[in-house]
């Protein structure tokens, strides 16, 4: 089986110098494995020819702040390796260290040969979103540089230790989760009486539009579809009652959790710009509507997951009345700064600019959002304190929580908010929109899960036929670096609204020929396949399942194709899709069960297994166009065990008298064999 990381060690070492070996996955080199609780004592070793003359372990703690902005490390410990005999004409030198409180360490080991100093660190694979560079694993040596920073967080690339509070649960049910994400305004509408309407509802101080047909293409400005110069006032009438019209169909699915975007009252379509927190935006329905959905939605074991923005509200709302569409009273009134206002604390103003919008501050430039003062009390009191808009909604069924943008969000905030949370309702599920590696919001004192785009771009990658080697190095990583209960509660999603959907990543165009059109679904269902058999809670975007593609934004939200307006859903991908749902739920050793090393990994094939006390699965992909056939070599203590294919149940396989397991993988698929 080919290593997972290749090593960067360059001719020039000396051999001593490149004999250095080091894997953060194996006993052999450390123990334990993984993100461990606080006051957790750690062994290391290296493995090295004779003639190492010292050998050093730097431990440090890692600092990041917003998008990372900021990622800064600072040194806590140095800690020398002892020598002891090796075998094999090899020496071994060892090391403990016990890490402190909950926190993200940096560590890498410095070895002196021959009055020469070198680095032992991590290697250098490309983890997506992340800026640090490196999978973890082997270890890659280079020459100490010259004059070299070690303040640089990207001159040495350093292994990662989380380090979680001991108390860090997270709710039960979170790992047997599979959720249905919805786009309200694109999935249905149940209720033509609250459709938006133009000449009378208004966006900002522009008016709306309004798509004639339900199957129409969302609008782009300045794309020639004869639409305005405005982004996101185009409207489809999508509602609640939509929703809540359709539960039996989700129910029939197979998902046990709906995802909302924002539902709150805003201007645009997307609702990110909210205008009020407490109320269902009118086009949406009503607050009763709210709590009738989840009702209804808890009646077929369906829990419900809104999600809104703490970190900006929307120029056009009472809190900020940018353009004074609301009562006097907004910090903002009609472009003009309003210190007498209720909420002139929850915003920055810098009066000195002459122009209306360049006086205050907006999330990444977005005049449309300002930003709100985190650290504003009065601000912090509505969204979380007593009687906070987080209580109001989970009084009214929400199961829990979904934060945008949570990295712009200062840590602090986040602390304060998961602790109101949670004292309400310590069920309550919080996951946090991150892209890049999250460890940092899983310590305990924040989130729950993320919605995992690591896992995303790694496993289209894969299913679009890329080296499997390559993607499944990301997926090594947040093994490594997530606590299990966090991995297990983080949303493995293929699609979202923010991303071009996963048929547009395998190719799929509106002009695509059948063919094209074919391969790509068969592909979407292989992306599925290692959704449902995987760690997490797999996340259905609407209309994947019926071969909805799209590419960037407003394409990837268009609307559902239902039959009784037109629309021609893929019903044969969709009962797929639902044969691989109800695999991961008539399996509880896909939702619970541990994850290891790949028991196979190479260009095409990815084995994996999946123990859950007695129970065993094992896991094959396999992303090329022809069938493979690799022969696995199972634990011992699996080598009596038969296993049936889940999926297409036969002959029990058993392992040979050599320990061997035969795997056959058709092309472009996955088999899910269970231990019987």
């Amino acid at each position: 089986m080919p290593p997972l990381s290749a090593s960067d060690a360059t001719p020039a070492l000396t051999p001593i110098a490149a004999s250095l070996r080091y894997d953060s996955r194996l006993a052999e080199f450390k123990q334990p494995f993984g993100a461990q609780p606080a006051k957790t004592w750690v062994e290391f070793q290296i493995s090295a020819l004779p003639g190492v003359d010292k050998l050093e372990l730097v431990i440090e703690r890692r600092r990041v702040e917003g998008n990372e902005d900021v990622v800064a490390y600072a040194e806590e410990a140095r800690v020398p390796l002892h020598k002891t005999a090796g075998a094999a004409g090899r020496e071994r030198w060892k090391a403990r260290h016990r890490f402190g409180g909950p926190g993200v360490y940096g560590y890498y080991f410095v070895a002196t040969i021959g009055g020469q100093r070198y680095l032992v660190q991590n290697n250098a694979d490309p983890i997506h979103w992340t800026k640090e560079k490196g999978s973890m694993g082997p270890a890659t040596v280079a020459a100490m540089p010259a004059g070299l920073d070690a303040k640089d967080p990207f001159a040495i690339r350093r292994f990662r230790q989380t380090i979680f509070a001991s108390d860090f649960i997270v709710p039960d049910y979170a790992r047997d989760l599979v959720y249905y994400y919805v786009f309200p305004e694109r999935f249905r509408n149940g209720d033509k009486s609250n459709d938006p309407q133009v000449g009378q509802a208004k966006y900002q101080d522009h008016g709306i539009e309004r798509h004639p047909r339900w199957l129409d293409r969302p609008y782009k400005p300045g794309s020639g579809d004869g639409s305005d110069a405005v982004y996101n006032n185009d409207f489809f009438g999508g509602d609640l009652a939509g929703l809540i019209d359709k539960l039996d169909d989700l129910r029939e699915l197979g998902a046990n959790a709906l995802y909302l975007t924002p539902v709150f009252q805003a201007a645009s379509n997307h609702k990110y710009d909210t205008g009020d927190y407490r109320r269902v935006d009118p086009a949406f329905g009503t607050n009763a509507d709210f709590e009738r959905l989840t009702r209804e939605a808890a009646r077929r074991g369906i829990r419900v997951i809104p999600d809104t923005s703490l970190n900006h509200v929307g120029a056009d709302s009472p809190y900020f009345n940018r353009f004074g569409n609301f009562p006097a009273g907004g910090a903002f009134d009609n472009g003009k700064p309003n210190p007498a206002s209720p909420y002139a604390s929850w915003f920055k103003f810098d009066l000195s600019k002459a122009k209306p919008d360049d006086q205050y501050a907006a999330w990444i430039g977005i005049k449309d959002l300002p930003e709100l003062d985190k650290s504003s009390k009065a601000f912090r009191d509505y969204a979380f304190g007593k009687e906070g808009v987080m209580q109001y909604w989970l009084d009214r069924g929400a199961a829990g929580w979904r934060m945008d943008v949570a990295p712009w969000v200062p840590d602090d905030f986040w602390r304060a908010w998961r602790v109101a949370v949670k004292k309400h309702r310590p069920d309550a599920l919080t996951i946090a929109e991150t892209w890049f590696d999250a460890s940092k919001f899983f310590l305990g004192d924040t989130f729950d899960g993320t919605m995992n785009y690591i896992f995303r771009n790694a496993v289209l990658d894969y299913a679009a036929g890329g080296d499997a080697q390559r993607a499944y190095a990301n997926l090594e990583l947040l093994r490594e670096s997530y606590p299990p209960q966090a991995l297990f509660a983080s949303m493995t999603l293929l699609s979202s609204h923010d991303q071009p959907r996963a048929l547009f990543h395998f190719g799929v165009r509106d002009d695509s020929p059948p063919g094209k059109v074919a391969d790509g679904k068969r592909r979407l269902l292989l992306a599925m396949f290692f959704q449902m058999t995987y760690p997490g809670a797999p996340t259905i975007y609407y209309g994947d399942e019926v071969g909805v593609g799209g590419g960037e934004d407003p394409y990837n939200r268009a609307p559902y194709p239902w039959a009784d307006e037109g629309g021609q859903p893929d019903l044969a991908l969709r009962g797929q899709v639902q044969r691989l749902v109800a695999l991961r739920r008539s399996q509880p050793v896909l939702r619970h069960g541990s994850l290891t090393a790949p028991l196979w990994l190479d260009e095409h094939v990815i084995v994996l297994l999946r123990q859950d006390g007695k129970r065993n699965a094992i896991v094959a992909m396999n992303n090329a166009t022809e069938p493979m056939r690799v022969e696995i070599a199972l634990p011992a203590a699996l080598r009596g065990e038969a296993f049936i294919d889940a999926m297409a149940p036969g002959a029990p396989m058993k392992a040979a008298d050599n320990g061997k397991l035969i795997v056959e993988i058709a092309p472009l698929s996955g088999r899910a064999l269970i231990g019987d």
